[in-house]
Formats: structure tokens, C-alpha cells, sequence
């Protein structure tokens, strides 16, 4: 078993609020069929512990998917994931060099190939410098969250 990859800690970027990055992604059909689309990765320091990923264009109607940040990152190094999102690294001994998302739901599942060095340069730079790895929880009014939970 390989050592985990540690999460970046850029130098923190406090003057804003968010970041996004619109990639061409690829939903795949099947085993030599793919469909391109437009998606969009979206980070909010309100919301320090997810990522978005929002489809757009003829794909819209897929909606928006969270989850964890963290989740995200891992499945760029090794596969990850259990239940509604799984993440494979990219695949060169298959000549795959993308980043595979399955994303599971009540109406079926979906296949996105994502170009994986965008994501990995948007995701340390871009997030991780809005919200350093491991500072998230200091970001989250625990009072007002546990009052919001026992009303």
C-alpha cells in the first residue's frame, strides 16, 4: 500500500470568497463513446468542506453534485469514494489519462472523464489557497450548527 499524498498548503488567499473553474469534461456512453460537456468545480469558503460540480449546456438537467473536497483530492491520487460518488485517478497503463467520476442516483448513474492536471492545478492553487487543507472546521459557526440540529 502506498503512502497517502499529502494535501497541499499553499499560503491562504483571504480576499475571497470562492473559486470555479469551467472544464470540457466527457460524459461516457460506453466503451468507445463519449459525449463532451461543459461542467463547472466550484469552492466556497462558507462551505469549506465541499466541492461542487455543476453540469451545464444539454447536460443542465444532471443538475449538481457536492462532495467532499477531500474526497476529490484522494481520488486523484488513488481510486476513493464508497456509495453515490467514486473517483479513479487518471489510468495511463490503460491510456487514460483523465480523472473517471462515477456520480450514482436514484434515476441511474453517470460516467464523467475530467482532464486531470487542470483539475489537480485548480483544486491546489485555487482551493486550497481560499481554504488551506485542514482549516476548514475553523470556518464552521459550530454553535449555530448544533443549535440548527436540536432547534
Amino acid at each position: 500500500m502506498s503512502a497517502p499524498h499529502p494535501l497541499p498548503n499553499p499560503q491562504p488567499c483571504p480576499e475571497a470568497a470562492s473559486t470555479d473553474i469551467v472544464l470540457e469534461a466527457r460524459i461516457v456512453l460506453g466503451e468507445e463513446q463519449s459525449l463532451g460537456i461543459p461542467v463547472r468545480f466550484g469552492y466556497r469558503r462558507d462551505d469549506p468542506f465541499a466541492v461542487a460540480l455543476e453540469f451545464l449546456g444539454a447536460a443542465a438537467e444532471a443538475g449538481t453534485w457536492q462532495f467532499s473536497r477531500e474526497l476529490l483530492w484522494e481520488g486523484l491520487q488513488r481510486p476513493a469514494g464508497q456509495g453515490d460518488v467514486r473517483i479513479w485517478p487518471p489510468c495511463t497503463c490503460h491510456g487514460r489519462a483523465s480523472l473517471r467520476i462515477m456520480l450514482q442516483g436514484e434515476d441511474g448513474s453517470v460516467l464523467v472523464d475530467l482532464p486531470a492536471r487542470q483539475l489537480r492545478r485548480w483544486l491546489r492553487r485555487e482551493s486550497f489557497g481560499l481554504v488551506p487543507a485542514g482549516t476548514e472546521g475553523t470556518l464552521i459557526d459550530w454553535d449555530a450548527e448544533l443549535g440548527g440540529l436540536t432547534g
